[in-house]
C-alpha cells in the first residue's frame, strides 16, 4: 500500500510541477506576444493532457491493487483491461500469471490425490494375492499330517497362480515408473504395423471368440511402416487388446483400423464397454484407475498408462475418448517410406 501511494504521490508531484511550468511559460508567451488565445489554447491543451495523465496513473494504481490481491491469495481476481497500451499488456499479464498459479495450485492438488490414490490402489493389489499366499501356506504348515496330496496338489496351483500374479503387478510397476521416467532402452527400427498387430490379435483372438467378440479389421493392401521398437510395440498392443477382452461387452464388435493421412500411421481400436465410462479419459490413463471400479476383473490399472509412455517414448502419440459407451483409442506414428 505504501509502495503505491508512493508512485501516485511521485506522478502528482510531476503533474503539478508541470502544470505550473506551463502556466508560467503561457502567460509569459501571452504577454510578450499579447496572445491571450495562444494562452487560452494552452491551458485546455494541458487540462486535457493532465486528465489523461490522471486517469492512467489512476489506471496503474487499480492494477498495483488488483496484483496485491493476487499476490495475497485472491488467484481468481481478474482485472479489467482497459484501453490498449502498456498498462493494459500489464494488466493482461497479470492475469495470466493468476491463472497460472491457479493452473499451477490445481495440478498440484490434482496430483496429491494422485498420489493417495496409487498408495491405496497399491496396497490393495498386492495385499489381495499377498493375502491369499499367507492363508493356503498357514494351511498347509498347520495342516500338513491331516492334508491329502489332491488338497496340496490344489493349494500349491493356488500359490502358483497368485505367485504369478504378484510377480506381473511388480513387473508391470516397474515397467510404469521406467516408462514414465524414460529410463528404457529402446531399439528403434522400421517395422511393418499390420503384421506385428495380426501377431497381437492372434494371441488374443481365441478369447475374444469366446466372448462373443466379433473383430472388424480394417487395414491397408499395401504394407504400413513406422519406426518403432518391436518388442515395446507389441506390449502397447498385447495391452490394448487385453483391455478391450476384459472391459468389452459380450457378443460385440470390436473395430481396428490402420490408415495414412497426412504421412501419419493411424492405428484405432473400437469397442462397447460393459461398465458405464462416467469419467474424463485422461483419468483412465491415471496409474491404477479401471474402468471397473469395483476391481472384479482382472488387472491392475496400469495398462493404458504403461501404453501411452511407450507410445510417447518411441516418438508416436496415444489418446483415448470416450462417446458414451463407446471407447476409442487412438495411436499416431509418422509414416515412413518403404
Amino acid at each position: 500500500m505504501k509502495d503505491s501511494k508512493k508512485i501516485k504521490f511521485s506522478f502528482l508531484i510531476i503533474v503539478v510541477i508541470c502544470i505550473v511550468v506551463n502556466i508560467l511559460g503561457c502567460m509569459i508567451s501571452a504577454m510578450y506576444w499579447s496572445s491571450w488565445f495562444l494562452f487560452g489554447l494552452s491551458v485546455i491543451t494541458l487540462g486535457v493532457f493532465t486528465y489523461y495523465i490522471i486517469r492512467k496513473l489512476s489506471y496503474l494504481n487499480y492494477i498495483i491493487e488488483g496484483s496485491k490481491r493476487i499476490k495475497e491469495g485472491d488467484i481468481n481476481y481478474k482485472l479489467e483491461l482497459v484501453g490498449n497500451d502498456n498498462f493494459t499488456y500489464l494488466a493482461e499479464n497479470i492475469n495470466n500469471i493468476g491463472e497460472g498459479l491457479g493452473n499451477a495450485i490445481g495440478n498440484q492438488l490434482k496430483s496429491e490425490r494422485m498420489k493417495s490414490e496409487l498408495i491405496t490402489n497399491v496396497s490393495h493389489d498386492l495385499k489381495t494375492p499377498l493375502t491369499s499366499i499367507i492363508n493356503y501356506i498357514e494351511l498347509i504348515k498347520n495342516d500338513e499330517d491331516m492334508l491329502q496330496p489332491e488338497h496340496i496338489k490344489d493349494y500349491i496351483h493356488v500359490l502358483d497362480n497368485k505367485s504369478k500374479k504378484l510377480k506381473l503387478l511388480i513387473e508391470d510397476l516397474f515397467e510404469a515408473s521406467r516408462a514414465s521416467s524414460g529410463n528404457l532402452e529402446l531399439n528403434i527400427e522400421k517395422i511393418e504395423l499390420s503384421q506385428i498387430l495380426r501377431q497381437s490379435i492372434g494371441e488374443v483372438e481365441e478369447k475374444l471368440l469366446d466372448l462373443g467378440l466379433d473383430i472388424k479389421l480394417n487395414m491397408p493392401e499395401d504394407k504400413v511402416y513406422v519406426n518403432a521398437d518391436g518388442r515395446r510395440l507389441y506390449r502397447v498392443l498385447e495391452s490394448l487388446l487385453s483391455n478391450i477382452s476384459k472391459y468389452s461387452l459380450n457378443n460385440t464388435r470390436i473395430y481396428i483400423d490402420i490408415g495414412i493421412s497426412n504421412k501419419i500411421v493411424i492405428l484405432t481400436m473400437k469397442n462397447i464397454s460393459s461398465y458405464e465410462l462416467n469419467f474424463d479419459p485422461n483419468e483412465l490413463m491415471e496409474r491404477f484407475k479401471r474402468a471397473d471400479e469395483s476391481r472384479n476383473t482382472e488387472g491392475n490399472g496400469l495398462g493404458l498408462a504403461i501404453a501411452r509412455d511407450l507410445v510417447s517414448l518411441q516418438g508416436g502419440k496415444f489418446y483415448v475418448d470416450i462417446d458414451g459407451d463407446l471407447f476409442k483409442v487412438r495411436l499416431e506414428f509418422p509414416s515412413v517410406d518403404k
